[in-house]
């Protein structure tokens, strides 16, 4: 890495570099390495243990594929709940929907939450101070195992499955989500990019499977996440939340001032999400 240049190398023989016209901070956490640059392209970026977590220019994308298709799928969701996303993009977009009364957030580094308020208003908007919102700094394992609240929708935000998001992987983690979902709840993951990760989406879809009716993932285009397509783990016990038809979708999506206001999420993307290439539905069945 030279003085200018930050390089990810989450994967093996790769190497992604992102030139710095700033520094805007590069410290230490309590938990992990915390990076936030300015670039020409790209907005403000943020790295954490060298992997980029989020840019200004694409996160639209990741984020209201995570938080839209859930909410919209289920129809009725008041309360959500997001273990990570501590940038408060998640939050920002679940916020969006007027029918959630609470969202519960659960970030292990408040470092985190604090450097996105200063320095990625962009991403979180007001979202902290929203009055549904109610931020738990703590580890989002412990707080899924122990917590006696249920949700509607939860969502994982997590790092990829190394240093402080590994656990966030396990079965046993997926299985405290379960409980903290009320009846005909929605899970659901971030689960990496198939192409260069695809143990990883298996070991999830096979640890999801054993633990719900209806486990799958859907698929997204977030160009800053190298290796193409990404995907998002799914999973509940009403299969009938991944049916639901293209019109009912498109109400809901009025119904929650969304039309015009997103920039990737579409009713109709919604849908074809869902429709998996060949090799990855290999990897999850």
């Amino acid at each position: 890495m030279s003085a200018r240049w930050f390089h990810e190398t989450l994967h093996p023989g790769l190497r992604m570099g992102i030139e710095a016209d700033s520094v805007l901070f590069d410290s230490e956490t309590e938990h992990q390495r915390l990076v936030i640059i300015e670039n020409r392209e790209l907005g403000r970026v943020m790295l954490l243990d060298g992997v980029v977590q989020t840019t200004e220019a694409d996160e639209f994308i990741y984020h209201e594929m995570l938080a839209h298709v859930p909410i919209l799928a289920h129809g009725h969701a008041k309360r959500v709940l997001i273990i990570g996303g501590g940038d408060g993009g998640m939050l920002e977009e679940v916020l969006k929907h007027p029918m959630v009364e609470h969202v519960t957030m659960v970030e292990i580094d408040r470092a985190v939450t604090e450097l996105a308020k200063q320095y990625l208003p962009n991403i979180c908007g007001d979202a902290f101070d929203d009055p549904r919102t109610e931020l738990v700094i703590a580890d989002g394992v412990k707080f899924a195992a122990e917590s006696d609240q249920t949700y509607d929708v939860v969502i994982t935000d997590s790092t990829d499955p190394i240093g402080p998001g590994e656990v966030l992987f396990t079965e046993g983690f997926y299985a405290s989500c379960r409980k903290r979902l009320k009846a005909g709840g929605i899970l659901v993951t971030q689960n990496g990019v198939p192409f260069l990760q695809a143990e990883e989406l298996r070991g999830s879809m096979t640890k999801l499977n054993a633990l719900f009716a209806d486990a799958t993932c859907y698929l997204a285009a977030v160009p800053m996440y190298v290796g193409g397509t990404m995907a998002f783990g799914w999973a509940s016990d009403d299969p009938a939340h991944r049916q639901v038809a293209l019109a009912t979708l498109e109400e809901r999506y009025r119904g929650a001032g969304l039309a015009g206001r997103t920039r990737y999420y579409t009713p109709a993307v919604h849908q074809a999400a869902f429709a998996l290439p060949p090799f990855v539905e290999q990897l999850i069945r």
